[in-house]
């Protein structure tokens, strides 16, 4: 069974060789891994927080995306999208902030730091404080739950974030469970081997410190001029050079192998001069940044391209949150009238009068294969399996479906039809319904039918 992970990257500024080494590398690497349910999103709601300048907001967008698919992430492996195409996010911000204690925000460790701020400077203690920035975490907890992640990697700045997503979830879980939980309580992963460069003035690679080289903007010559300006000490060419006090080697060594780091150490040792050493690290950063440059370009001439990967990667996205919301919809009382069943009474449910109660019916395909249908107690047909080679298989495949109640299924909402998951391969789909009313008045039916067998377990 895979894990989900989710990682969201604020759409603010332009991504330079820290953000590379740092966070985009060693997470393309970790979206490689069979074992993961990779999700990468654009914070661009998040971004709003930090910046009212709307040009900045697009074309940051637009960069980040350029660079996170010029860095090797496969849209094709993993959920690629923006925040903001994907509307239940902000509906569920909504559902969580109505459960959420304002005590619990007021912890939050950047309000509390403006709070400080403000009071220091004998100002109002609000002074400056959007209710953007304070309902931040509660945000972040939906881009979380939504999509039930089982980790999300951060700083040990962000740790208190996911701590109170995990309240939030439990609070909610709560208060409209009734035995079940809608939500995972997400897990903290601590990047604690982030690398962190040394920027132009030799402090910490930060866009607050105004001391950053540029990954893709500018291109090579930039690059080559930025490195040209990185402070050195006062040593002459032939004079021995401190390699481990040395911006130039740490961020060489970021990019470069043992026996490259190895050699270039001696070189330093040996009295190469700082010239002659940043062209060695310009060079050396040309051959891994290159390549990645010239896709970034191709991408940023052809921005029809990243909206496309971006929409398709939305719509996977979505076809996750609609149903979750859905359910939650219904759990929180703003049920469509034409419900059969609710998520939130679950462990209450029951066949209707007459004993009648969902059934499978099994047969045998045309191609000698197995697979069973999924009927309503009203004798409405709601799901077709997939094919089986042998009846065992398919008898075993019905008891999972038997034990998941509609709270545990996965439904993956697509245009017409939906399809269930378990274990994220797909075992059954629905029939084609005649638009999304149909659809979503049949998702609702689907998850009644999985809360009365679950009921009979």
């Amino acid at each position: 069974m895979k894990t989900r992970v989710l990682t969201g990257i604020t759409t603010t500024g332009t991504p330079h060789l820290g953000n590379y080494v740092g966070a985009i590398r060693p997470a393309v690497a970790a979206s490689r891994r069979d074992d993961v349910d990779a999700f990468y999103f654009m914070a661009d709601y998040h971004a709003l927080i930090k910046s009212d300048d709307p040009a900045r907001i697009e074309r940051s967008r637009l960069e980040i995306a350029a660079t996170w698919l010029a860095a090797g992430l496969d849209p094709n492996k993993v959920t690629f999208y923006r925040q903001s195409d994907i509307p239940e996010i902000p509906e569920l911000t909504w559902f969580l902030t109505c459960v959420t204690a304002k005590g619990l925000l007021n912890r939050a460790h950047a309000y509390k730091a403006s709070v400080d701020k403000n009071t220091e400077a004998g100002e109002d203690p609000d002074a400056g404080v959007t209710a953007g920035l304070y309902m931040y975490p509660v945000l972040m907890a939906a881009d979380i739950l939504v999509f039930n992640a089982n980790k999300v990697p951060v700083g040990r700045d962000q740790i208190q974030h996911i701590e109170m997503a995990r309240d939030i979830a439990q609070r909610f879980n709560h208060i409209y469970g009734r035995g079940h939980d809608f939500f995972v309580l997400p897990e903290v992963v601590i990047e604690e081997q982030v690398a962190t460069l040394p920027g132009l003035d030799g402090r910490k690679m930060s866009k607050s410190y105004d001391n950053t080289i540029p990954l893709f903007a500018g291109g090579q010559k930039h690059l080559r001029d930025s490195i040209m300006r990185i402070v050195t000490d006062s040593r002459l060419p032939g004079e021995a050079k401190d390699p481990d006090s040395s911006s130039l080697f740490t961020i060489f060594r970021a990019f470069a192998s043992e026996a490259e780091s190895t050699a270039f150490r001696q070189a330093l040792v040996d009295g190469l001069g700082w010239g002659e050493a940043k062209q060695v690290l310009f060079e050396r950063l040309e051959v891994e940044i290159a390549p990645m440059r010239e896709s970034y370009d191709a991408l940023m001439a052809r921005p029809a391209v990243i909206e496309e990967i971006l929409q398709e990667g939305a719509k996977k996205a979505r076809a996750i949150a609609v149903p979750k919301v859905a359910e939650l919809r219904d759990a929180i009382g703003l049920r469509s009238g034409t419900m059969v069943a609710s998520p939130a009474n679950a462990s209450k449910a029951a066949a209707p009068k007459g004993g009648k109660a969902p059934r499978f019916a099994s047969f045998r395909d045309t191609d000698g294969s197995f697979r069973f249908r999924l009927f309503s107690s009203e004798g409405e047909e709601l799901l077709l399996s997939r094919s089986f080679a042998d009846p065992k298989a398919a008898g075993v495949m019905q008891k999972r479906i038997k034990e998941l109640g509609s709270v545990s299924a996965v439904l993956q909402v697509q245009p017409q039809a939906l399809v269930l998951e378990i274990d994220g391969e797909q075992v059954g789909a629905t029939p084609a319904y005649d638009g999304e009313q149909a659809r979503d008045e049949a998702l609702l039916r689907l998850r009644g039918a999985l809360d009365q067998l679950a009921a009979q377990e």
